[in-house]
């Protein structure tokens, strides 16, 4: 290059930069200019930030892949998107998902600050521990929650079972198809236990409920609450609350399901429910029949189910909904055929409805309230060698509850009212009640409550529960989340209603409960352990005894307030995902029960002092193997169940050995069983599934009740068709 042509191309590189500049920075200036954004906070119904949730942006006006975040430590999220249409979706397996639809321009910046919902039917949400609806990680109350996928990955039919899957419940079935079938939470009697169905109390006033005849057909979810729960629910609910939930229609596509299977025994079942969202109405309805001729002589069985469930969104904080469920059951009822010849004729019609009316809406940010309207029928026509013998029973009435939220707590007060008819005068009883939760800073919540029950057969009595939940590590790595519980509550039941002059100045049984437990994950969530303590105290226990009472000719005796009795045990359960395709979990109970005090005209062999309670085994265990890969599911499930302490009822203890004839019943122990079952299911394609289930695979032969056989192996194979699934 010439010398003299230097300065010239120094001048010409220097104005070409500086021409460049400009020139290169408009690019970016434009990208700047179009990008827009949209950012905000997700809070759950209290204010406190939610953690986790997925927010993605989908575009609306131009083909283009979602673009997705999850909300930050304090629930902050920020999406950096280009001008155009979008529709945001915000999703949490706890919340109930929110949509709205966008359009931005370039350079626009958007807050979009939501308030999410709790979604009561998801797996993550406790809705009967407590007075308002909680996570179920941060519940001080022990709770097992079984879903819609449990029941159907094991191919189910009866309530009962399914329920003896959780820890610290057995149960107690007088035969195979349409036997009595009792429940027994964490060593309590089989009527110390409410339950509820959509909210409506089921349990006959004072007593049970006969679980031969309750379907799993068209239930989404069942919620079992551990220790005494009377200061929320009152009278029932002394060693725990067990409440089912029925299905809602959630497609805005009809979904009509159809299913049929049959097998050993002559047995046949088939159902259809017809489902959906239409607009603001949701919708569910069902109808199914059972039938089977029973493994022996005079042991069929008939059962049909309806269930009904109906919502109306006014808004997104208003809403009015009606639930409607009915199971009505002929039995032949043939006896202990293990001990002697089936009894003839003998069998019981049993009919039971309830309904539920409630209106759940807001005012403002921080008030919340619900109105329920309740009513439940009982009906059971029972047949024996003594002729026929009809009982009748019907609870009514009606909730008012109100709940003021703020951040990190809140505070709710209610209004209850009954009216309970049966063989006995007209009970009317109410109850005022309050609850108050709060969370002290990251790691602790606490809740505390109490309720005044004004009884019309015993009066007004006072009853409170207390308990937290302490999150003592937080990880997500190996050693993931350890959170520690504690819980205590006073439990009272109401007499069952007996014709006047059988239990003349019946006092409330009562129960003081203690639980205390730990749950820890592993390996980012994939294994969970929990562990469980269980201290119950029962106090005033009604007995009765053969004593000369003219006021009383039906019982030949009358009813008393006189013994005493404790169950102190534990369980442990885990939860873990081998695979993306295998899940393990399975549970063992330790369950110790005394009676330490009788009458000293105790009749009742279950109630000798120094004796275990009945029917109640010292050890119980469940192990279950799911597998689900490809279009297959195969599901295989063991139960094992302990010696127990039972009664045939016929024999009495004559110089220290039992023999026929009348008395006392001799007390007998019950052997210990263990029993496996197989389901499988495939899916088809166009809708259509394959079902099957294999019951005692191994024909293990057993009794839950002395005298009463089980059902030996038995099958079931079948179709079911979903038309319109999302």
């Amino acid at each position: 290059m010439r010398p003299q042509l230097l300065p010239a191309v120094v001048a010409g590189i220097l104005l070409g930069t500086i021409f460049a500049i400009p020139a290169l920075a408009a690019p970016a200036a434009t990208q700047s200019q179009t990008n827009s954004t949209i950012r905000g906070t997700l809070s759950d119904p209290s204010g406190a930030a939610v953690v986790g949730a997925l927010v993605e942006a989908l575009p609306t006006d131009s083909p283009g892949q979602a673009i997705r975040i999850k909300s930050g430590p304090e629930g902050k999220f920020s999406l950096d998107l280009p001008p155009g249409r979008y529709r945001l979706r915000v999703r949490h397996s706890a919340f109930a998902p929110v949509e709205q639809e966008f359009s931005i321009a370039g350079g626009e910046a958007r807050e979009w600050d939501i308030r999410l919902v709790l979604a009561e039917m998801s797996a993550s949400v406790v809705v009967t521990a407590s007075a308002e609806p909680a996570l179920a990680s941060s519940t001080p109350v022990p709770v097992d929650v079984i879903t819609a996928k449990d029941i159907r990955e094991q191919e189910r039919i009866w309530m009962a079972p399914m329920l003896a899957t959780a820890p610290g419940i057995n149960l107690g079935q007088t035969g195979a198809y349409g036997g009595l079938a009792s429940l027994f939470v964490d060593g309590g009697n089989s009527n110390f236990t409410k339950v509820l169905v959509d909210g409506a109390p089921v349990n006959i006033p004072g007593g049970f409920i006969d679980f031969s005849n309750f379907t799993l057909e068209s239930v989404d979810k069942i919620e079992i609450v551990h220790g005494a729960s009377s200061a929320l629910y009152g009278s029932d609910a002394m060693t725990g609350v067990v409440q089912i939930f029925t299905h809602r229609g959630s497609t805005t596509t009809p979904q009509l399901t159809l299913e049929g299977d049959g097998g050993t025994f002559e047995s046949g079942h088939g159902g259809a429910q017809l489902s959906g969202l239409l607009s603001a109405f949701d919708y569910s309805a069902y109808a199914g029949y059972s039938s089977t001729n029973g493994q022996g002589a005079n042991d069929a069985f008939r059962d049909t189910t309806l269930s009904g469930n109906f919502g109306w969104r006014f808004s997104a904080t208003d809403t009015l909904r009606a639930t409607v469920r009915s199971n009505a059951s002929i039995a032949e009822l043939p006896g202990q055929t293990a001990l002697g010849a089936p009894t003839p004729g003998a069998g019981n019609d049993l009919n039971d409805i309830s309904a539920n009316l409630r209106w759940e809406f807001s005012t403002g940010d921080h008030w919340q309230h619900h109105f329920d309207g309740f009513e439940s029928r009982n009906q059971d026509l029972s047949i024996s060698s003594f002729g026929p013998f009809l009982t009748k029973y019907n609870r009514a009435g009606g909730e008012a509850q109100s709940a003021y939220i703020f951040p990190k707590g809140g505070v709710t007060a209610g209004y209850m009212f009954e009216e309970e008819t049966g063989p006995a005068p007209t009970r009317q009883n109410q109850a005022g009640y309050v609850e108050a939760r709060y969370q002290f800073g990251k790691r602790l919540t606490a809740i505390a409550g109490g309720r005044a029950e004004a009884n019309g057969a015993f009066g007004t009595r006072v009853v409170p529960r207390v308990g937290g939940s302490y999150m003592l590590h937080e990880g997500q790595g190996f050693w993931g989340g350890t959170r520690l519980r504690a819980s205590y509550g006073l439990g009272i039941k109401e007499p069952e209603m007996l014709p006047a002059g059988c239990g003349p100045d019946l006092k409330p049984e009562r129960s003081n409960t203690f639980n205390a437990g730990a749950d820890q994950f592993f390996g980012a969530d994939r294994l969970h352990f929990s562990v469980n303590y269980f201290r119950n105290d029962f106090h005033d226990i009604v007995s009765f005894a053969f004593v000369q009472t003219p006021n009383c000719p039906a019982f030949g005796g009358s009813f008393f307030n006189t013994d005493r009795a404790w169950a102190h045990g534990g369980s442990i359960s885990f939860e873990g995902r081998a695979t993306r395709w295998l899940r393990i979990e399975g549970n063992y109970t330790y369950d110790d029960t005394r009676v330490v005090r009788a009458g000293p005209q105790e009749t009742d062999p279950s109630m000798i002092v120094g004796s275990r309670l009945f029917r109640r085994p010292l050890h119980s265990a469940n192990l279950m193997a799911n597998a689900h890969f490809q279009r297959m599911n195969w599901n295989f499930a063991g139960t094992y169940v302990g010696r127990r302490a039972d009664s045939d009822f016929l024999s009495t203890l004559v110089n220290g050995v039992c023999q026929p004839g009348p008395g006392s019943p001799c007390i007998t122990s019950n052997p210990g069983y263990v029993r496996w079952d197989l389901a499988n299911s495939y899916d088809l394609g166009h809708g259509f599934t394959t079902l099957a289930r294999v019951e005692n695979l191994f024909n293990n032969h057993y009794q839950d009740v002395v005298g009463f056989p089980a059902l030996r192996l038995n099958w079931r194979l079948g179709m079911r068709y979903v038309w319109g699934r999302e």
